[in-house]
């Protein structure tokens, strides 16, 4: 399980961007996310530099 800090997140639509953008790489990753802290938990098989890019790419910059 990752957990990253993403910044920019404000609704269930940047939610749902950062999910497609993990699960076009990913389809069977869980992503969860908490708006309040900004952080985001995924079950991924992906590293957590590809998801970290990934979900800048998609506009949400993550912090490490």
């Amino acid at each position: 399980m990752l957990s990253l800090k993403v910044s920019g997140m404000t609704c269930g639509g940047c939610i749902n961007a950062v999910t497609r953008a993990i699960q076009a790489q990913d389809p069977q990753a869980k992503v969860s996310a908490d708006l309040d802290t900004q952080t985001i938990e995924l079950k991924t098989s992906l590293s957590s530099e590809i998801a970290g890019q990934l979900i800048t790419d998609a506009g949400f910059p993550v912090s490490r």
